[in-house]
């Protein structure tokens, strides 16, 4: 599958005369957030059963967990700013 990839990417960028290219600015950024929000989703998913699982054993944990889920979370903030300088 990832053999595709630059494929793909000189198909939705590619310029032909006076067109434009298939994937514009506004929608490159849009993929940009949605794969970091992906992402964000597949890291919370494995630090969140195991903030829960030290919670269970230990209540003083209980903070550290909470820092290690919100975390992740950063990087989407972080995803949103530069796409709003950016543009």
């Amino acid at each position: 599958m990832l053999e595709t990839v630059p494929d793909l990417a000189n198909v939705a960028l590619q310029q032909s005369g006076d067109a434009a290219p298939a994937l514009t600015d506004y929608g490159a950024a849009a993929i940009a957030v949605g794969l970091a929000a992906i992402g964000v989703g597949y890291a919370q998913r494995g630090i969140g059963a195991a903030a829960v699982g030290a919670v269970a054993e230990d209540e003083d944990l209980f903070v550290t967990g909470l820092v290690f889920t919100a975390l992740p979370e950063t990087l989407i903030i972080i995803a949103f700013v530069g796409i709003i300088l950016a543009l």
